[in-house]
C-alpha cells in the first residue's frame, strides 16, 4: 500500500463503526433473530451488523448491497435527521470500500463522517453500537447498557433506545424500573409488556402480570417475543397446558424453534416432576420422552445451546442410558472455559454432580461438583445436600479403619 493508503488506514481507524468495535461475530445470526419482534429498529441495525458477518464470510458484495440498503431505509425513515444516523453507516462504508481497494471512495465517506465525531460519540453513535454489543453476544451486555445509557442521557425519550436499554436489562435482571418507562413512552408495545409481566411474578404481582399478558397476546400474538415470555411467564406461574399451548403456536412459525423448544422441555419436565410426586407412573416416562425430544431437537438446530444439553444429560440417566449421559455431562464440562453465564455453569456442575451420586455412586467427585455450584452462588439446598455427602462420604471411610 502507498503512503496515501496508510494515511487513509490511520484515519479509518479513527472511526466509530462495525469494523473499529471489537466484535465477537460468532453468535451473531441467533442473536439477530433472538432480537427480531422486540422493537422496530428501523435505523437498520440489524442489515449492519450482517453486513460484518458477509464481509468476514468474504461477501463483500453482498455487504455493499446491504449498506445500501440500510441508507436507504434510514433516509427514509429518519428524513431531515438522517446524517445523524448514517453516522455508523458511513463508517462501514469507508472501511468496505479500503478492503475493495478504492480508497478514493473510501476517503469519500471518511469526508462524509460527521465531524469530531469519531473522537467524541453522539447518542446516535451509542445507540448504534448498544444494538451491535447486544446483537453480537451475551458477554457484550454489559457494554450494551452502558452505550443505551449514555444515548439516553442525550435523548431520554427515544423509544427504540428505551426499549433496547430495557430489554439489555431484563437479561441482566435490573429491568423492572425501565420496562415501566418505557411502556409509557411505547404503551402497545406487546414484547414489553410480556417481559415486564415475567419480571412481575417475582415480585408477586400476579394480577397486574395477568392483564399485561392478556394485552400482549391481544396486541401482537403472532410475536416471537411474546410468544417467548407468555410462555415464559405462565411455566413460572405453573400453567403448564396454556404455557404448552402458546409455545405450539411459536414452533409453527418456523423461527427461533432452539428457544422454543427448550422452553416446551421445561415444560415438560415441570409435568414429569409433579407425576414423580404423586408416586410411580406411566406418565413420568411419556413427559420425560417428550422433554427429551423436544432437548434433542433444540440441540440439533443450535448445537451450542449448552444448557439444552445440560438438561438433557440427566434425562438420559433417569432412562437408564448411562454412557450416553457420561458423553453429554463430558460435552457440557468442555464448554465450561467458555461459558460467560454462572447460572449454566451452575446447572452442569449441580446436574453431574447428582449424576455421580444417585447414578454412579462416587461420592467423593460428586462432592467436588456441589462444591462449585455453591462457589457459583450461595445456595443453602446445596450446603446441606453437601453436608449430607460429606458426612456419609466420611463415615464410610472411618468404617473402613
Amino acid at each position: 500500500y502507498s503512503e496515501d493508503s496508510s494515511a487513509l488506514l490511520s484515519r479509518l481507524q479513527q472511526l466509530q463503526c462495525h469494523f473499529t468495535w471489537d466484535l465477537d461475530v460468532l453468535d451473531l445470526n441467533s442473536q439477530v433473530s433472538f432480537l427480531s419482534g422486540v422493537v422496530n429498529t428501523s435505523c437498520g441495525t440489524s442489515v449492519d451488523d450482517l453486513l460484518v458477518l458477509r464481509h468476514l464470510q468474504d461477501q463483500q458484495e453482498e455487504a455493499l448491497s446491504l449498506l445500501n440498503q440500510s441508507e436507504k431505509t434510514i433516509r427514509k425513515s429518519y428524513g431531515d435527521e438522517s446524517e445523524k444516523r448514517l453516522i455508523v453507516t458511513y463508517g462501514d462504508m469507508a472501511w468496505l470500500k479500503y478492503h475493495h481497494e478504492d480508497f478514493a471512495q473510501s476517503q469519500s465517506y471518511c469526508q462524509r463522517y460527521a465531524t469530531g465525531s469519531s473522537g467524541s460519540f453522539l447518542p446516535e453513535v451509542y445507540g448504534e453500537q448498544a444494538w451491535t454489543y447486544f446483537k453480537v453476544s451475551r458477554s457484550f451486555l454489559s457494554d450494551a447498557i452502558d452505550c443505551f445509557r449514555k444515548a439516553l442521557e442525550v435523548q431520554r425519550h427515544d423509544t427504540e433506545w428505551n426499549a433496547g436499554y430495557a430489554i439489555a436489562l431484563f437479561c441482566k435482571e435490573q429491568a423492572t424500573k425501565q420496562l415501566r418507562f418505557a411502556l409509557e413512552i411505547s404503551p402497545n408495545n406487546a414484547a414489553l409488556q410480556s417481559m415486564l409481566a415475567v419480571k412481575l411474578v417475582t415480585y408477586k404481582k400476579y394480577e397486574e402480570a395477568d392483564d399485561l399478558v392478556m394485552k400482549a397476546q391481544k396486541n401482537d400474538p403472532d410475536n416471537p417475543h411474546v410468544i417467548r415470555h407468555s410462555g415464559n411467564y405462565l411455566l413460572n406461574r405453573n400453567r403448564l397446558d396454556e404455557a404448552i399451548d402458546v409455545l405450539k403456536q411459536g414452533l409453527r412459525r418456523g423461527d427461533q424453534l432452539p428457544s422454543f423448544n427448550y422452553q416446551m422441555a421445561m415444560c415438560y419436565k415441570q409435568k414429569k416432576i409433579a407425576e414423580e410426586r404423586r408416586g410411580p407412573c406411566k406418565e413420568v416416562g411419556k413427559w420425560r420422552r417428550c422433554c427429551i425430544s423436544h432437548l434433542e431437537e433444540s440441540v440439533k438446530m443450535k448445537p451450542s445451546f449448552v444448557r439444552a444439553w445440560a438438561e438433557l444429560a440427566p434425562l438420559y440417566a433417569e432412562e437408564g442410558d448411562l454412557s450416553r449421559a457420561e458423553e453429554t455431562f463430558k460435552h457440557c464440562l468442555e464448554k465450561l472455559p467458555e461459558l460467560k453465564e454462572k447460572r449454566v455453569c451452575q446447572i452442569i456442575h449441580q446436574h453431574y454432580g447428582d449424576f455421580l451420586h444417585y447414578h454412579k455412586k462416587n461420592e467423593a467427585q460428586a462432592i467436588a461438583h456441589y462444591t462449585k455450584v455453591i462457589l457459583y452462588r450461595n445456595c443453602t439446598k446445596f450446603n446441606l445436600r453437601l453436608n449430607v455427602i460429606e458426612t456419609a462420604h466420611t463415615d464410610i471411610h472411618l468404617d473402613k479403619r
